[in-house]
């Protein structure tokens, strides 16, 4: 009982996230609509397939409070970023490889290499400032500002490379995407009736109470107004992160987790697995934010836009790095004061930062080196295919099999924790320890 009631109320969490980032898509993209391809998917994509996690990183420090609350963040936003990097690819190449399209049978998906250069780069970049400023002692305002700065530079230089068009040097031709389907239902058929009943759609469809049928011909003609529906999706996230921050506190819990032996419901005490709240965020909590990235991907992917798949994919790293950890991280100090890490916390935050650049980096020499297609505008198309999907899922389990192994003390996990200790000791930090 102790592991089952969390585990469902993260299972219904990622449900309603799920949906609620429908409607936050829809919004989103409309106010978007007039960005080319790869910006689109890098900004707008990004952001409103990642606001569940800087709604729970903000949650978690705001409910939970100083280091346990910067501990659910920090492995929200770093298993996020890993589950991002090589799951939705895998999760998108997978799913159109094989399958056919106009008549052919796809082979591979092909993306713009100058994304991958774009957007990878600034994610490793991204990530090494972050391992200089969060993984010491002591957290105040001006990091969590250092790392705003960071996607502010980023977001306008994803503007400024679009040309008088709205196009950028790179992006593909893509088909008549249209507007955005209402309700969620673009899969259609019936499987997709099934999933859209089974996830709840008739009650959390915030399209389809907001917006509905009628306001379909306003959308075609910009006379909508999509604020309201964007309010009442970031609210529903917010209350759904709220049950996620605390359901995986309480998976938490246990005799490996220190003072948090257990928790108290109903009058009644339970315990969870015995995992540091860190190390539940980086597996549980971040498999339940991504969904909104996998699902969005998956669909452009499908649309044949596979820049824009790609683009959101590693521009929801580069948010979730710098303003879903930098806001709340800002606001928390700038009202309540500095947090003081426990050296314990620290050590695991380094550890978990340098694994993050570590598989960061073999994901992006997995992107690269796959087969060129030259084009006519003399850049080139690099081709992914299953080999390289069935790579970085290896790299995602390898990850999720040390967070478990260091949890609970394999030699082995110690030995790769004590070779992270080593470079971070080498590594130029404005907070050590």
């Amino acid at each position: 009982m102790g592991i089952a009631l969390p585990s469902v109320l993260i299972v219904m969490a990622c449900v309603v996230i799920w949906r609620a980032c429908d409607g936050f898509e829809v919004a989103s993209k409309y106010l978007g609509r007039n960005l080319s391809d790869g910006v689109r998917g890098g900004t707008i994509n990004a952001i409103s397939s990642s606001i569940p996690e800087l709604m729970t990183t903000l949650i978690a420090l705001l409910v939970l409070a100083d280091e346990e609350g910067f501990a659910v963040g920090l492995g929200t936003t770093a298993g996020s970023a890993l589950f991002n990097g090589m799951i939705i690819p895998a999760a998108c190449i997978l799913t159109v490889v094989g399958s056919v399209v106009a008549g052919s049978r796809v082979t591979s998906i092909r993306v713009s290499s100058k994304v991958i250069l774009r957007d990878g780069l600034m994610l490793l970049a991204c990530e090494v400032v972050l391992i200089g400023l969060v993984s010491g002692s002591r957290l105040d305002w001006w990091q969590g500002l250092v790392l705003l700065s960071m996607y502010v530079v980023y977001f306008g230089w994803m503007l400024l490379s679009m040309g008088p068009s709205g196009e950028t040097a790179g992006d593909q031709p893509r088909g008549d995407m249209g507007h955005p389907e209402i309700g969620g239902r673009a899969d259609g058929g019936i499987i997709g009736g099934s999933v859209y009943w089974a996830s709840g759609g008739p009650l959390l469809d915030l399209e389809r109470w907001l917006v509905g049928s009628r306001h379909r011909e306003q959308m075609r003609d910009e006379t909508w107004n999509p604020w309201p529906l964007l309010v009442a999706s970031t609210s529903m996230i917010g209350a759904a992160c709220w049950v996620l921050v605390h359901a995986c506190q309480w998976l938490g819990t246990g005799p490996g987790n220190g003072r948090h032996a257990a928790y108290d419901l109903f009058g009644l005490e339970f315990q969870g697995i015995g995992m540091p709240s860190m190390f539940v965020a980086v597996i549980f909590a971040s498999m339940a934010t991504s969904v909104p990235d996998t699902v969005i991907s998956v669909r452009d992917a499908r649309g044949g836009d596979y820049d824009d798949a790609v683009a959101n994919a590693l521009g929801s790293n580069i948010f979730d790095i710098c303003f879903a950890l930098g806001l709340p991280i800002l606001v928390y100090t700038f009202f309540w004061g500095a947090i003081e890490i426990p050296v314990e916390t620290a050590t695991q935050t380094g550890e978990i930062l340098v694994l993050l650049f570590v598989i960061t980096l073999c994901g992006f020499v997995t992107y690269y080196v796959g087969p060129r297609v030259p084009r006519g505008d003399g850049t080139t198309l690099i081709e992914m295919r299953r080999g390289t999907a069935l790579t970085l899922i290896l790299l995602y389990l390898a990850f999720v099999a040390f967070i478990v192994a260091r949890a609970h003390g394999a030699d082995w996990a110690e030995f790769v924790a004590s070779r992270f200790g080593e470079v971070l000791d080498r590594f130029p930090r404005v907070a050590g320890y």
